[in-house]
């Protein structure tokens, strides 16, 4: 894809040697493209291993993989604008189920997925881990009930926690 094609679609930073990486949360970053198949219901899923935010009560760096992933519609996420607005959140102080919601709220803002999903695995920190789980389903469409039966079966067969 050229650099004018990126422009027109709407994508600055994809090929962008010049990146600036932000220093607090920053969801002015994130860029879509047009879903080539809107016609097709399917997943997209992005795990991201390397996921840092801030305790907002002692300022503790708290480390996570936090995975998402959705139904697109008419707009997709650009992944190298995940990056950065994921990277944004290195500064920022937030508990973990905040900072999932966060990244819920602000995808749906951005693309009106059809279905989305974020689950935190957050390592320990004083001898307990928290995943937090959330998931939005669009009203009125058949979405809206697999979200309810996601969320209250999310967790069915969960992995064995050796310490991460």
């Amino acid at each position: 894809m050229s650099e004018r094609s990126r422009e027109q679609e709407g994508m600055t930073l994809l090929g962008n040697q010049h990146t600036k990486y932000p220093q607090d949360y920053d969801p002015s970053v994130l860029e879509t493209f047009e879903n080539k198949h809107p016609d097709r219901d399917y997943f997209v899923k992005f795990n991201c291993p390397e996921f840092t935010s801030l305790c907002p009560i002692t300022g503790q760096p708290d480390f996570a993989t936090i995975y998402i992933s959705y139904v697109p519609r008419r707009k997709m996420v650009e992944s190298k604008s995940l990056k950065l607005y994921l990277f944004s959140f290195r500064n920022h102080g937030d508990f973990h189920e905040d900072c999932a919601n966060i990244i819920m709220n602000d995808l749906i803002r951005l693309m009106e997925p059809a279905y989305i999903e974020v689950w935190g695995k957050f390592l320990p920190r004083g001898g307990i881990s928290i995943d937090p789980y959330c998931n939005y389903g669009m009203p009125g469409t058949k979405w809206e009930q697999v979200a309810w039966d996601r969320l209250t079966h999310h967790d069915l067969y969960p992995e064995p926690v050796n310490n991460r």
